[in-house]
């Protein structure tokens, strides 16, 4: 796949070594560009017999959450995408359901089964969605800072190139960080929200249809293929 734009990938670590390493075996030529660093913040596991399940809507729940996630290992976990879900295994947690799409669409699942009181591990920056009637207390343990961009970023997005953005707030950062010059520039989210806040403008926006880096990384081979035209 060389003689096409770059692929920039935007996440924070380590996801973004793992995509980056996936990417360069399609053949891409790859570029890391992290523009948010992950860390744990201080929290405290509330009671788990208060609680019906525990919804995971990112791997750094898992990854970030320290000792007190060990609390709450009886709760059946919830989580959107694979590798959120391999997280929660990897972290001592039993996953009872996993999500192939986002969170809202968990979630209607979850009320749909009458689990009423969740548990939320989530961001100290998250994105809201409806309850659907249920009981869902939002507990941040790791939170997700945006970091200068790398000093090659300016140069890689003066010419056309594909981005990645995993998330709606990646793809609000990407957005604004590119500004109103963006004809050029193509863009695969990783979901329809995703999409909706990278906002107009771009030379084409391709949505994954579900939550993971294999199918991400289609919709980027097929923007991919049209930048190489």
């Amino acid at each position: 796949m060389r003689g096409g734009p770059p692929l920039i990938v935007t996440r924070p670590e380590p996801g973004n070594a793992a995509t980056t390493e996936r990417a360069r075996a399609m053949g891409f030529d790859v570029h890391a560009m992290p523009l948010f660093a992950a860390h744990p913040v201080d929290w405290r596991a509330p009671a788990a017999k208060d609680f019906d399940a525990l919804l995971l809507t990112s791997a750094f729940a898992a990854r970030l959450a320290g000792p007190e996630l060990a609390r709450l290992a009886a709760l059946p976990v919830h989580a959107v995408g694979e590798a959120t879900a391999r997280a929660a295994e990897a972290a001592g947690l039993t996953v009872a359901m996993t999500g192939t799409a986002d969170a809202q669409r968990l979630l209607d699942d979850m009320a749909s089964r009458n689990i009423r009181a969740i548990l939320w591990l989530c961001g100290r920056d998250r994105s809201g969605f409806d309850a659907r009637g249920a009981a869902v207390a939002p507990l941040p343990c790791y939170a997700v800072d945006p970091v200068p961009p790398p000093a090659e970023w300016a140069e890689l997005i003066a010419a056309p190139a594909v981005l990645l953005a995993h998330s709606a707030r990646a793809a609000q950062r990407i957005s604004d960080l590119v500004g109103g010059a963006r004809g050029h520039l193509s863009l695969a989210a990783v979901s329809a929200a995703a999409a909706a806040a990278a906002g107009a403008g771009w030379r084409d926006i391709a949505v994954a249809d579900r939550p993971d880096d294999v199918a991400i990384l289609a919709q980027a081979r097929a923007l991919w293929h049209k930048g190489a035209k």
